[in-house]
């Protein structure tokens, strides 16, 4: 259910904006994104998992605040990123 450590430094390595750089919002937006495909699967087979469903609202709000803050501040990093993940607008 959880990102795996190799998958996260792969997941951080493909979205890096620089050598060393795990706290953009891209590489953040990236790793949540992984984590909601995640529970999205898991909420399949257990559909009455409440508790981290509220989890899922969590990440799921906090990504999209994310991805407000980074169409604000450079509008051209937010489309390639949403074009990248497969995000709709």
């Amino acid at each position: 259910m959880s990102v795996t450590a190799e998958r996260k430094a792969e997941i951080i390595k493909d979205n890096a904006v620089a050598k060393g750089d795990t706290g953009s919002p891209e590489v953040q937006v990236a790793i949540l994104t992984e984590r909601i495909r995640n529970l999205t699967e898991h909420f399949k087979s257990n559909h009455k998992d409440n508790h981290s469903r509220r989890g899922l609202l969590m990440m799921v709000n906090k990504r999209r605040n994310l991805l407000a803050y980074l169409k604000k501040t450079d509008v051209e990093r937010y489309n390639a990123l949403i074009q990248k993940l497969g995000l709709r607008k």
